[in-house]
């Protein structure tokens, strides 16, 4: 057990650190960059806490650089679901919410809880999740120039303008698309993942690469932690025998896993006979066609799980 736990709220710009050491709280505020890193390094050598347990909740990237500095440097890193740190601020009834008073509830609750140790990706799997970020980027940009081609009206010239833009978006995602297929194809233990992904009706090969860069099986013990990790969850709202809420995603988790899911999981439910007949017993529960979906992505999830933990192919007979 360490003596200090360090709690830290990351936004893309900067971090707040909360230092817990012999029962006081150093606070400071740094700079999302390899200088504000090296800055926390020395706030912490000053503070006389060289190792440590730092804590951080999972976010969408803005953490990765830090939690790898902070690994590095010898300290001991968690990468939390966000959910458990909102369930630990409950437990201590905090209902103000800023970045100095999340960065020391997060501090607390490293130092009670203990979460378990983070270990740092490797080198392929970061590549791949660059290749798989920067496609994203770029079908969003492409997305962001297709409505404006919409609004464009009669307009010959910007239609012309957003039309090359569009062309030019379109062949480097098709090169990005090679280089993720090269990529995984270079490295055995991806392409062997990458196959038995591929035997699941309803995935394809996109899905599979984003599955491949976001989901490393080994760190978690259940298809629930998998789940979980992707927010995928139900959150079930009832109360005695009067009330009775509707049943929604937690949706506190990994949001790339989630929206690599949807379409997958639309696929699945007409092609995949598990997940098929899995949603026809929730349609005749009388489930929402969200839920429904919602439970689809979930149970596609565990399959994937399940085929990667086992190393086996996809069997619908031994699945069922």
């Amino acid at each position: 057990m360490h003596s200090a736990t360090l709690g830290l709220d990351i936004a893309k710009a900067s971090f707040h650190a909360a230092l817990l050491h012999h029962g006081k709280l150093h606070h400071h505020r740094f700079d999302n960059s390899t200088a504000g890193f090296a800055q926390l390094q020395a706030w912490l050598v000053k503070h006389r806490s060289k190792r440590l347990h730092a804590c951080m909740e999972a976010t969408a990237g803005y953490g990765d650089d830090l939690a790898d500095f902070l690994y590095n440097a010898g300290h001991t890193v968690s990468v939390v679901n966000p959910a458990r740190i909102k369930g630990f601020a409950q437990s201590q009834l905090q209902r103000n919410k800023t970045d100095r008073l999340d960065a020391a509830l997060i501090a607390r609750f490293c130092a009670q809880q203990q979460p378990e140790a983070w270990t740092p990706p490797p080198a392929e799997i970061k590549q791949l999740q660059a290749l798989m970020r920067r496609l994203e980027a770029l079908q969003e940009m492409r997305q962001q120039e297709v409505n404006r081609l919409e609004q464009a009206g009669k307009q010959a010239l910007i239609h012309e303008s957003l039309a090359k833009i569009i062309a030019t978006l379109d062949a480097e995602m098709a090169r990005l698309r090679q280089l993720i297929k090269q990529h995984i194809d270079q490295h055995p233990h991806l392409q062997r993942d990458r196959e038995l992904l591929l035997s699941i009706p309803g995935i394809g090969e996109i899905t599979a690469a984003w599955l491949l860069s976001e989901v490393q099986v080994q760190t978690y013990k259940s298809a629930r932690q998998v789940a979980a990790h992707a927010g995928l969850t139900p959150q079930h709202h009832e109360s005695g025998t009067s009330v009775r809420g509707r049943t929604r995603l937690s949706k506190t988790g990994n949001a790339r896993l989630r929206r690599a899911l949807y379409m997958p999981a639309l696929s699945a439910k007409r092609y995949n006979p598990i997940i098929e007949a899995f949603c026809q017993r929730l349609e005749k529960r009388g489930k929402r066609p969200m839920e429904i979906i919602g439970a689809a992505m979930r149970k596609l999830l565990h399959l994937v799980y399940g085929v990667l933990k086992s190393g086996k192919a996809f069997d619908a007979s031994f699945a069922s």
